[in-house]
């Protein structure tokens, strides 16, 4: 992407016709330009026919559309591919696609690494590199083979999307607007550990579903796996919850990684029982998959199932979560990219030598 211009991809409706005003052109290209970018997905300005060939040159010369293919795809046994994509900033966010019968669900990445520095995510240990505007946001919806597959949009791949809360909320905005992708809200989840103030924002500007990152309901404890309580704690973040209606459309769910010894006991189920009660919500219990270094372990499905069937037992609705592409390492809190990062720029150094 040439780095002078100037992007279209992440607009809005409104600064579309913005551009089209700048540039001397009637407001309604505005719209054509919308139509043009979240309903064809075109790759150029000149796919954009029913622009004049002047205005389109006009348009050409300060913009192009900012969307970027994959770098890398791999693809798992279970049909699970995780994408590599290129950022305007020259990093790389991954990307998870993940089809299950009638359903094909995408979890975009809201950063380049993590801030928020869990115990047991991968993303964190590569640290922070950056927050990604709307449009890289989007690029991985705009720039997938299977776009026209989708029917779920789940924020839960890398970054914590209220570090990022202008720009997310900007991408759903064009992902739900008539002008722009047209999705119902409830087609979009977002996901996040708890970040005090942005998590309110969140619920008062987004019909959104909301997905918390729970994993122990015992503050003490949750602070060990999670820096992030000592910001917003699991018990102001359900008081916060309390105050919205999720007995409609609108989701609540709680994530919850069943780690061994840890947040597996009986005193963790009633601690969660006691804490949410009184809230319309579902939980969903996830296997750990192990990474380097860290001393957690997962459980067997027999604890996991124990698990379950207790707190559903007691008025808590709880699933737990199929794992997915672990072979390709897409499953929750693998997604780093710092290792695929260097293959790729080894690769580019090696072609520029045969080059010289």
């Amino acid at each position: 992407m040439n780095n002078e211009k100037k992007y279209l991809l992440g607009l809005t409706l409104a600064e579309l016709k913005q551009v089209a005003k700048d540039l001397g052109m009637p407001a309604f290209t505005g719209g054509q330009m919308a139509k043009w970018l979240y309903e064809q997905h075109v790759k150029s300005i000149d796919e954009m026919t029913n622009i004049s060939k002047a205005n389109r040159a006009k348009l050409a010369a300060e913009y192009e559309i900012g969307c970027a293919e994959y770098s890398d795809a791999q693809h798992s046994v279970d049909g699970t591919i995780k994408y590599l994509f290129p950022t305007r900033s020259g990093k790389f966010v991954e990307t998870v696609y993940i089809p299950d019968k009638d359903r094909a669900t995408l979890c975009v990445s809201s950063q380049v690494g993590c801030k928020m520095n869990c115990l047991f995510c991968q993303t964190g240990k590569q640290g922070f590199e950056g927050s990604l505007p709307a449009g890289d946001i989007l690029n991985q919806i705009y720039s997938l083979p299977e776009v026209d597959k989708l029917t779920n949009i789940v924020f839960m791949g890398q970054g914590e999307p209220m570090d990022n809360l202008d720009n997310v909320l900007r991408a759903t905005e064009i992902l739900t607007a008539d002008y722009g992708w047209a999705w119902s809200p409830k087609r979009i989840t977002v996901s996040s550990v708890g970040v005090k103030n942005k998590l309110k924002r969140f619920l008062e500007e987004s019909e959104c579903h909301v997905a918390i990152s729970m994993h122990d309901p015992i503050p003490s404890e949750r602070s060990e796996l999670m820096p992030a309580e000592r910001g917003m704690g699991i018990e102001q973040v359900v008081e916060l919850l309390k105050n919205y209606d999720f007995s409609h459309q609108r989701r609540l769910s709680f994530e919850y990684i069943v780690f061994k010894g840890v947040n597996d006991s009986m005193q963790h189920a009633k601690a969660i029982i006691k804490l949410v009660t009184g809230l319309d919500c579902r939980f969903n219990l996830i296997r750990f998959h192990q990474i380097p270094d860290i001393p957690l372990q997962g459980v067997n499905d027999e604890k996991m199932e124990q698990f379950r069937d207790y707190l559903t037992q007691h008025g808590v609705f709880t699933t737990i979560r199929a794992s997915r592409g672990q072979d390709i390492y897409a499953a929750c809190g693998l997604l780093s990219t710092s290792k695929k990062i260097g293959e790729i720029r080894h690769h580019e150094d090696e072609k520029q030598k045969e080059e010289m």
